[in-house]
């Protein structure tokens, strides 16, 4: 079911909102036991909310195209009295005091909040194995990984757990756990989205966005989350961005040869891509070659920056205003402190256990490493560069949008890996994400589309895991590459 069915379903009164929600929550309980997906299930204010919709409907009151949709929320995104905790022991007990705006505006148009999905603690990862409380597993192949961080919003929209999710993007985190679990996920630009209410990782790359089965949804719920936000001043009003691109006719689309020349260019993906290409050719879109040249610093620049400002956002998790104990276990540990006469814990005590029992292994290395290229006689050794490198980054986009509409490549090198298989290795995972980390670094928007359903088989590729690819558009057009998703996807579906 998707956002689009859903709404004519409901306003056709062929279900209610209620029976749906129901539904859902009892195909969770005997489905994802297996899978993962979620952290925490929201049921008494999902019924509460679907009935409010149901109840709007018989009084044949016009209802948003969310209202009643039933949607999964990437934990690190807050819904006030709701967890919190961005899959991390130190915000276990962490209940949000408010609203994030992109839930304001979903609760504005009445959608319907299923529960809070896994991720890689803080959104660190590219597998969803970092998470501090469980794995999740990627519905295809329950033995694989469902990408990361926003693993479990990706894994839960693919089993059908949701209609649609949320999740955030720092540098993959939605593009590429949508690509494995073989959905579709959108990037907006920095800025064209709200980020008050997400759990800072990286400030100045962070982005929410949605994941949805449909490029139609993903459009219909980012038109619902986007604009400019007071409480955000990063947020921008697209209305007054202005671009000096001209479309081409016919609408061309770039293949940046350094992403298609990659040794670590799996087979499976690569024969994707052909078809991807050969399909979009028969489309009438014009391909052309074209060179991103600073993409091979990319991995190296952002590896830099990200730390940095993690370690940065990180620091307010002191032990004292996050605790990875509950209040009534933090009280009672200073009372058995004081009445044993034992030695009161000092500031230095507090912070050493509490972020040593509390943050994972993944956490603990970005904090290490942002707070080394910060420290004194490196900054400008290290950082300062790789923000200089981040500028190259960002002007290889600007010559190429001046010869092409869009930008095509791979969303990862490889389909799903074997769970495991990469959790040692901190390096080899975090090249999972070499084709969407220069779009967060240059700030634009991208989207993750699977190359095939997976029942559409042609003579020459027969594939067996999701394959995703990446159409990159220049600032605040995500209107034109949503446009040449859905193009693509309704040939495909033929």
């Amino acid at each position: 079911m998707t956002i689009r069915n859903f709404h004519e379903g409901l306003k056709k009164k062929e279900f209610k909102a209620i029976e749906v929600v129901e539904n859902y929550y009892r195909k969770i309980e005997l489905e994802d036991k297996k899978i993962g997906a979620y952290l925490s299930l929201n049921k008494t204010d999902a019924i509460s909310r679907a009935k409010k919709v149901d109840d709007d409907i018989s009084k044949n009151k016009d209802i948003d195209i969310l209202a009643g949709v039933p949607l999964a929320i990437k934990d690190n995104i807050l819904i006030e009295n709701e967890p919190a905790t961005a899959a991390s022991k130190i915000l276990k007990h962490y209940r949000a005091v408010y609203d994030a705006t992109v839930i304001k505006k979903l609760k504005k148009a009445d959608a319907v909040f299923l529960g809070k999905t896994n991720l890689d603690e803080f959104a660190m990862g590219s597998s969803t194995e970092n998470s501090g409380f469980k794995i999740t597993r990627n519905p295809h192949d329950l033995e694989r990984v469902p990408g990361g961080s926003s693993g479990g919003s990706a894994a839960a929209v693919a089993a059908d757990l949701c209609i649609a999710a949320l999740g955030s993007d720092t540098g993959g985190s939605i593009r590429q756990p949508a690509s494995f679990c073989g959905v579709v996920g959108l990037k907006p630009t920095y800025g064209a989205v709200s980020r008050f209410g997400l759990i800072a990782m990286a400030s100045s790359l962070d982005q929410i966005g949605p994941i949805t089965k449909t490029v139609e949804d993903a459009e219909i719920l980012f038109n619902a989350i986007k604009g400019k936000d007071p409480l955000d001043s990063t947020s921008i009003d697209p209305k007054l961005q202005t671009t000096n691109y001209k479309l081409q006719t016919p609408k061309s689309i770039g293949l940046p040869k350094e992403y298609f020349e990659k040794e670590g260019l799996s087979k499976e993906v690569g024969e994707a891509m052909a078809e991807v290409i050969k399909n979009f050719q028969k489309l009438n879109f014009k391909i052309k070659e074209i060179s991103l040249p600073h993409t091979k610093y990319a991995v190296a620049c952002y590896y830099i920056i990200m730390p940095a400002e993690a370690s940065t956002n990180l620091a307010r998790y002191d032990g004292l205003r996050y605790s990875k104990l509950s209040p009534d276990e933090t009280s009672r540990e200073a009372r058995q402190t004081m009445s044993l006469g034992g030695e009161p814990q000092t500031l230095k005590k507090i912070y050493s256990e509490q972020r040593r029992e509390g943050f994972g292994s993944e956490v603990k290395r970005r904090i290490i490493l942002g707070t080394f290229v910060l420290s004194a006689g490196y900054y400008d050794a290290y950082y300062l560069k790789a923000q200089k490198v981040r500028r190259l980054i960002k002007e290889d986009f600007d010559k190429a949008f001046k010869e092409v509409d869009v930008i095509l490549t791979p969303v990862s090198p490889t389909t799903a890996f074997k769970i495991g298989e990469k959790i040692t290795d901190p390096l080899s995972m975090y090249l999972s994400d070499i084709f969407t980390i220069p779009v967060n670094l240059a700030g634009l928007p991208a989207i993750s589309i699977p190359a095939h359903n997976l029942n559409f088989k042609t003579q020459n590729f027969k594939p067996n895991l999701p394959v995703g690819f990446q159409l990159i558009g220049k600032p605040f057009c995500e209107e034109e590459i949503l446009s040449i998703g859905k193009e693509y996807e309704n040939y495909t579906k033929k």
